[in-house]
């Protein structure tokens, strides 16, 4: 299994971008798909998830209405598209695919395949 995100880069404050997590070696409609993000010095944190029965959403307060959580299941890729950017935004961000409990989609732990991260930077 492979998660391979990209798509991360510097925009100013305001922007806009959108990761991409290409998935190889399972159906990504058959997992439960999470964006985390860490922050230098900081601990990883939830960003967004996307339930795999159902496909209910959810966010981090920081991000609701600014962040976008979907998937495409032909490409077998989830997105993440990020609108409104700010530099509190400045991390790496990290897709992950699992069957977490409901108690647990917000948690790292409830996860099973990682990508490799990729660094979005906004500037003031």
């Amino acid at each position: 299994v492979q998660l391979q995100a990209s798509g991360g880069g510097l925009v100013q404050a305001g922007g806009s971008l959108r990761l991409s997590c290409a998935v190889s070696g399972l159906t990504l409609s058959s997992y439960t798909m999470g964006w985390f993000r860490q922050a230098p010095g900081k601990e990883r944190e939830f960003v967004a998830g996307m339930l795999w029965t159902g496909g209910g959403t959810y966010y981090t307060d920081s991000v609701k209405g600014r962040f976008t959580i979907s998937r495409d299941n032909a490409k077998n890729t989830a997105l993440l598209q990020m609108n409104s950017l700010e530099p509190e935004d400045t991390a790496v961000y990290y897709c992950a695919a699992g069957r977490p409990i409901m108690s647990l989609v917000r948690s790292s732990s409830g996860y099973y395949y990682w990508g490799q991260g990729t660094l979005v930077t906004v500037s003031s």
